[in-house]
């Protein structure tokens, strides 16, 4: 068997969510026994992705994936004389985006890999209003055409599978929960009980993550009891962000971190905050779990699936609660039923095993024309 996969979100940003999922989905796919795996991707003439996958002859910017320029000429061009030409059992858009805009043998069965909707739902972040309507029309025609052609449609949450069947109801029938590869990673344990506490928060860049909002009210509880709110470490960038949040006594930024550092990173922390009002997924939060560490969530999209019943939980729109639950928080630290092995047993059900498993079984009926 031949599966193909678009793996250009693995060269365009390695260390990014997306491409990790990729990475992930590459590996299920290798796993089983005769399954020829099939990449394309597109970038620089020199990049060392071209030494195992498929490239175009010409040479494209990195990050040409995020290019509308150059994701037509991969998906109008490209693509689909590539996969004439190599004719494998199944291809698998990875990037929300990418199947070939039109069909090509029918013998091939097209899978998407749909992560979240929130370019067409969400404010997302652009330099001007002229370029945040144009990247939405795009979008919205680029989801819209992968998700018309694609056999089955591949979300990691329920919430996520929600919002696409409301904004494509006539393809709901064809949507399927696929919950994220969260591998089990050691930590170095390099972190230590003279270490001085911190809190933790992933992810800075849309507007949907809810930053500003929780600086406010973490700045606020700080201001209240200085001695007992932890400082607080924002992986992301400081330009993310508003300029006068930037400098806050305490607040520490970190960016382009190894996969090492950031496991180090969650496993040192006395609890990861996650404020999003929508999230696809929600990666650090099972990140942090598999860690041990304890875990606070907004409520409201796939968070409330992917953190365990008995996690704190917050209204990401209510400031006064917020305050008040940080400085409830941080006089008692963790909590009844936060046990770091508890923890960790309930981010091993988002492992390698069971991604494995149910990507097979999709990949399964697919093929059989079987429904789930």
């Amino acid at each position: 068997m031949r599966i193909g996969i678009d793996y250009r979100p693995v060269t365009a940003a390695p260390f990014s969510g997306i491409a990790r999922q990729v990475v992930a989905l590459d590996q299920a796919l290798s796993s089983r026994l005769g399954v020829e795996v099939l990449r394309f991707s597109a970038g620089p003439a020199d990049h060392p992705d071209r030494a195992i996958a498929h490239f175009p002859l010409w040479s494209s910017p990195v990050n040409g994936l995020h290019r509308p320029q150059e994701r037509m000429k991969f998906e109008f061009g490209y693509l689909p004389d590539a996969l004439r030409e190599m004719s494998p059992d199944v291809y698998i858009a990875t990037a929300n985006i990418g199947l070939p805009v039109w069909r090509t043998p029918r013998r091939i069965r097209y899978a998407l890999l749909l992560h979240d909707v929130f370019q067409l739902t969400e404010t997302n972040r652009h330099a001007h209003w002229g370029k945040a309507m144009a990247y939405r029309l795009i979008d919205r025609w680029s989801i819209r055409q992968s998700v018309a052609l694609a056999d089955q449609i591949w979300s990691p949450s329920k919430f996520t599978v929600r919002e696409a069947s409301r904004l494509f109801p006539g393809d709901a029938m064809r949507m399927h929960v696929l919950p994220n590869a969260v591998p089990e990673r050691m930590t170095s344990d390099t972190h230590g009980a003279s270490r001085r506490p911190y809190w933790l928060m992933v992810g800075t860049r849309e507007p949907r993550k809810n930053i500003t909002w929780f600086l406010d009210q973490w700045e606020a509880a700080r201001i209240e009891r200085p001695m007992s709110v932890p400082e607080l470490i924002l992986v992301g960038h400081e330009a993310d962000i508003p300029e006068d949040r930037r400098g806050l006594p305490g607040l520490h930024f970190l960016n382009t971190l190894s996969d090492d550092d950031l496991i180090d990173l969650y496993a040192g922390a006395d609890r990861l905050w996650q404020p999003s009002r929508a999230e696809g997924f929600g990666l650090p939060v099972v990140e942090a779990l598999g860690q041990g560490t304890p875990v606070a969530v907004a409520q409201g999209s796939a968070l409330d699936e992917v953190a365990p019943a008995d996690a704190v939980r917050f209204d990401p729109a209510d400031g006064m609660a917020l305050r008040r639950l940080m400085l409830t928080l941080a006089d008692v630290g963790r909590l009844t039923g936060e046990d770091p092995a508890l923890l960790r047993q309930w981010a091993a059900r988002f492992g390698m095993p069971e991604y494995t498993k149910r990507v097979w079984t999709l990949i399964d009926q697919l093929l059989t024309g079987e429904a789930s």
